[in-house]
């Protein structure tokens, strides 16, 4: 198998099986846990940069006003999407969670319709409409906005929004974005633990251990990711990012027993199917282009 194709199955796979990972910390606060991916993961991946003697044009790559002015913005976003998806999957809410990742690829085509200036074709705006229709058709059906989900997506969404116009590679990227956030991560984990309400360390060798690993796991399917995208078409990417949000949601459904009744079975069907569409016309238009430019 391609090892581009082999990498992206992996980090969707791992991003995936998140929600068994959080569970297992589910009586640490959302908050505290993301205090903690945040100074590990940055802890992890310095260490990347520095034993592959990068750490000279790591130094000099982030020295700009402009570069700290991207990335400050994209490591708030990161940041907000990593506490909502953890305080969902706490609260019970994998399967609105995994809903939001299933809107997001139809978000991302409104955020560059909005500010990349694309245009949709006559077919890609029937499953924007139809994703639509579904978050409605859900928002009457709860009495309440799934605010998880959109929140997820939005905040995912312009994530990825300003990450495709960022001028570091991945490894720097996320290195960067971590190491804005790392002083304040740090300043509040610091602030819990003499207030005794810490959840590090406990010595409990395994629940520290836990919090410790966060940095690995949440660095490894990212680094996965970047690799798949710069050696496989952004088409493959975009039919191997549905593997998160399905593993996400059975495990929700399966596992947990979340409740998933007749209205939210509609309210799904309905982002499947826009997603069902979206992807056999993008599929169909690539086919279209290929074979005029072999003609």
């Amino acid at each position: 198998m391609n090892k581009g194709i082999l990498s992206g199955i992996c980090a969707y796979l791992l991003w995936g099986l998140f929600p068994i990972y959080w569970k297992i910390l589910h009586h640490v606060p959302a908050i505290q846990i993301i205090g903690h991916r945040i100074v590990w993961s940055f802890i992890f991946l310095i260490l990347i940069v520095v034993s592959a003697n990068q750490w000279k044009n790591f130094r000099s790559a982030v020295m700009s006003k402009k570069v700290f002015g991207i990335y400050m913005v994209a490591s708030a976003l990161l940041t907000i999407n990593w506490f909502v998806y953890v305080w969902g999957v706490n609260a019970g809410r994998i399967v609105e969670t995994s809903l939001g990742y299933f809107i997001n690829p139809l978000f991302s085509v409104l955020l560059g319709i909005v500010f990349l200036k694309e245009k949709l074709r006559l077919m890609q705006w029937i499953p924007v409409i139809l994703a639509a229709a579904g978050v409605i058709y859900l928002t009457v059906d709860y009495g309440r906005v799934p605010w998880i989900a959109l929140s997820l997506a939005f905040t995912f969404g312009l994530y990825g929004l300003v990450k495709k116009t960022a001028p570091l590679d991945s490894l720097f990227g996320l290195t960067f974005e971590t190491a804005i956030a790392f002083p304040f991560a740090l300043t509040y984990l610091i602030f819990v633990t003499t207030q005794g309400t810490g959840s590090f360390p406990q010595g409990n060798a395994a629940n520290d251990l836990l919090l410790v690993a966060t940095g690995i796991i949440t660095s490894v399917p990212l680094l996965l990711f970047a690799y798949a995208v710069r050696n496989i078409p952004l088409s493959t990417v975009g039919i191997l990012q549905y593997i998160a949000p399905s593993i996400q949601f059975l495990i929700g459904v399966v596992v947990y027993r979340e409740d998933f009744g007749k209205s939210d079975m509609i309210g799904f069907g309905l982002v499947w199917t826009a997603l069902l569409i979206f992807s056999i016309e993008s599929a169909g238009n690539r086919s279209r282009i290929k074979a005029e430019c072999k003609t």
